[in-house]
């Protein structure tokens, strides 16, 4: 992952509600829009432009069943991002990593 990329990543997930969002589909893939926004407790209009925004750097993927549009956290993406924040931390004497 460069840091460009790293960097739209963070930035889209830097608001509290798309980090609630992202920390759900972490515990539970697979999610329903109709129970985040039953979870998460917001209007669905909301929730659309929050799952928008995730959606555009890839950490989200939307798939439809049926009439269920169906969210997931893109697993791959989620693991560069944490290993990129952390590989030069593990590599160095000092790290409490």
């Amino acid at each position: 992952m460069n840091t460009e990329l790293t960097a739209k990543v963070i930035k889209e997930m830097g608001h509290p509600v798309r980090l609630k969002i992202m920390k759900e589909l972490i515990k539970h893939d697979n999610v329903s829009v109709g129970e985040l926004q039953k979870i998460l407790n917001i209007p669905n209009s909301t929730l659309s432009h929050h799952i928008a925004s995730l959606v555009s750097v890839g950490l989200v993927v939307q798939k439809r069943s049926g009439t269920t549009l169906l969210c997931s956290r893109n697993a791959a993406l989620v693991k560069e991002l944490s290993e990129f924040l952390t590989s030069k931390c593990c590599d160095e004497d000092h790290c409490d990593c």
